[in-house]
């Protein structure tokens, strides 16, 4: 089975987010990863609700909205407005996990929970019967183009053992340095969604690399 492949406009042309949409529409990417960064849990500042507002009417494919911000729970009633599919917030970001999660679900969003590397997956534990999916970060989180991390890998192949362990439903996503080596190693420890940015948009043929990992993630099997 493939996984779920969701290309970061991080890594995107900033001036051009639109063509670069229609490209990912073009392409055989599933979902469109959106790092929302608000210069304070992370240090860089990205985009806002009012950007996934004006690239909604232009794709029909899963976005993915990734919260890399402090007290994520003022701000999902802007992102579900803004046709976000899924918001994911950090578990080192809010004192109430439960309660966002339940209020993602309530606005009609999927719900994720987000580790950093240097992150326990003890300390989610309690949420994941009521997650959608869990990303793992193989980066430490804020900007792109790092270096995957193998010393996340374990985390990977926990969430997976914990989830069959526990017969519960979530999927596992990871983001960071992920390219057609990379995915590869995800998958194997039990990834089923792969986000890519520098990977897919740092060449001139971005829907070819798109491509190529999705070739790559074949190899394995799981």
């Amino acid at each position: 089975m493939k996984p779920i492949i969701s290309p970061s406009i991080l890594s995107a042309d900033f001036a051009y987010l639109a063509k670069d949409i229609e490209m990912i529409n073009r392409s055989e990417a599933d979902w469109v990863h959106i790092d929302i960064m608000d210069g304070h849990f992370v240090d860089n500042l990205t985009f806002g609700p009012n950007v996934v507002k004006a690239l909604r009417p232009l794709s029909n494919l899963f976005f993915d909205c990734h919260l890399m911000v402090e007290d994520p729970e003022k701000y999902l009633q802007d992102f579900a407005a803004a046709g976000a599919d899924l918001v994911g917030v950090h578990i080192e970001a809010t004192k109430h996990a439960h309660r966002v999660i339940s209020k993602i679900h309530q606005l009609g969003m999927k719900a994720e929970i987000v580790l950093n590397p240097g992150t326990s997956l003890e300390f989610a534990k309690e949420v994941l019967p009521l997650v959608d999916s869990v990303l793992i970060m193989t980066v430490d989180p804020g900007f792109g183009g790092q270096a995957f991390l193998e010393e996340t890998v374990s985390k990977i192949a926990e969430a997976e053992k914990y989830r069959k362990e526990h017969n519960l439903n979530y999927q596992i996503e990871v983001d960071g340095g992920i390219n057609d080596q990379t995915i590869k190693t995800a998958k194997a420890a039990g990834a089923t969604i792969a986000v890519a940015g520098s990977y897919v948009f740092s060449q001139n043929t971005p829907e070819e690399q798109i491509k190529k990992l999705i070739e790559a993630s074949k190899q394995v099997e799981k």
